[in-house]
């Protein structure tokens, strides 16, 4: 144990690993989803992407209770409860013999993911404000970004290796590991004199207090279409290489190519945030992608190209999904975190869960419309990136001149 603060490059790493957990869950089963949709749902293909998306339900449910535990307990508590639960979930999902119990251990797989995700969130908050908070994020993400580059390739390794469900005990050596890290490093941020007592009648009015803020809740509506672009991408990225390309055996390779270069989008924020702030930036990723989904759409209606161009123009459309995510996620976190001050915490969990769930609900119908063309992944990306600039652009102001949460809101004696 210390009590020591630790160096920012490893505070970074740790809060990057923290937030990998979830991806990692996600990105390695993406080469499984052939293989188990013929294992077990034969019949309905498409149902296989509900591993996907019943993890991020999970998790999405458990954000609302991670933060407001993490309010009364300390960050490192709960995010250590919640690794535990992750592997119990995870262990769950290496023995289920069918796919409903498979979706009912990642939906407990992704409540125990929840804790690391908003407590970490909750850890930058508490160490780091403003523009530099979001600053502290990009560089997060940068790190974040080397899991989903590299965990389709482990899954495959471990499926040509074992077999798919083999990939759920790498969830367990990933989990053990972080929750190491952080048991022995990463000193508590919370201090007992600024925890909040966990009564439902406080919490309901923290909850109505950062909801009636106009900054978070656009924020948290504009979170929720740009995460339901990549959720929906995720999902349906392995059998579209499959069906519509026929390049899954080197699907890994290319997702994680892709991944890698998307670290240029918050590498490039790390370098514009302090200059142009991050409204600004977000809404100009948003009109960006408009754009390019536009175009990717009439590209697919037309037939206009074929063969490798077409492979070509989805690979840079994809690419530009990721880009434009790295230049938007970290700065709509930050925004919507900004005037929340010691309530960061509840903040953190109800700007997560109403975010991913809304994502989860507007990225399951557009996932599960997939025909064998890219058609419905490019209009969903269209149509959630026009939706989340315009609910940006009724912000009016840069955060810096946004009504502030007070910090002297404590729980009701």
């Amino acid at each position: 144990m210390t009590s020591k603060k630790l160096s920012q490059p490893e505070f970074i790493a740790l809060i990057a690993m923290m937030i990998a957990s979830a991806a990692f869950a996600v990105d390695s089963m993406l080469p499984a989803l052939t293989e188990i949709s013929a294992t077990l749902t034969p019949d309905n293909p498409n149902r296989a992407q509900l591993i996907i998306t019943s993890f991020v339900f999970g998790m999405g449910i458990g954000t609302l209770f991670s933060g407001p535990l993490s309010d009364t307990f300390g960050r490192k508590p709960v995010i250590l409860a919640g690794m535990t639960l992750y592997v119990a979930g995870a262990l769950l999902c290496y023995f289920a013999p069918t796919l409903e119990l498979l979706l009912a251990a990642r939906v407990i797989q992704g409540l125990g993911a929840s804790a690391p995700r908003v407590a970490a969130l909750a850890l930058v908050r508490d160490t780091y404000e403003g523009r530099r908070m979001a600053q502290i994020m990009s560089f997060a993400m940068m790190v974040f970004t080397l899991i989903p580059a590299i965990a389709p390739l482990t899954g495959q390794m471990i499926i040509a290796v074992a077999d798919w469900r083999a990939i759920f005990l790498g969830y367990v050596a990933f989990a053990g590991v972080v929750a190491l890290w952080l048991g022995l490093r990463q000193p508590e941020t919370l201090i007992p004199e600024n925890r909040r007592d966990l009564r439902p009648r406080d919490l309901a009015a923290g909850v109505r207090e950062i909801l009636g803020n106009r900054l978070v809740s656009l924020t948290i509506g504009a979170q929720a279409f740009v995460f339901a672009v990549m959720f929906t991408l995720i999902s349906t990225a392995e059998p579209i290489f499959v069906q519509v390309f026929d390049r899954g055996d080197t699907f890994p390779y290319w997702f994680g190519m892709l991944a890698l270069l998307s670290a240029g989008g918050s590498f490039l924020n790390t370098r514009l945030v302090m200059r142009f702030g991050m409204r600004r930036i977000a809404m100009t990723a948003m009109a960006v992608q408009c754009v390019m989904s536009f175009t990717m759409t009439a590209i697919i209606l037309t037939g206009a190209l074929t063969g490798n161009a077409y492979f070509a123009a989805f690979i840079v459309w994809m690419l530009s999904i990721f880009l434009m995510g790295g230049l938007c996620i970290g700065n709509l976190n930050a925004l919507a975190m900004e005037p929340l001050g010691r309530m960061a915490g509840l903040g953190a969990s109800v700007i997560g869960a109403l975010a991913t769930i809304g994502a989860v609900i507007i990225a399951v119908p557009i996932g599960q419309a997939f025909n064998g063309t890219p058609l419905a992944p490019a209009m969903g990306a269209l149509i959630c990136y026009a939706m989340g600039l315009s609910l940006l652009s009724r912000q009016g102001t840069e955060p810096s001149g946004a009504e502030p949460i007070p910090a002297e809101i404590t729980p009701a004696e």
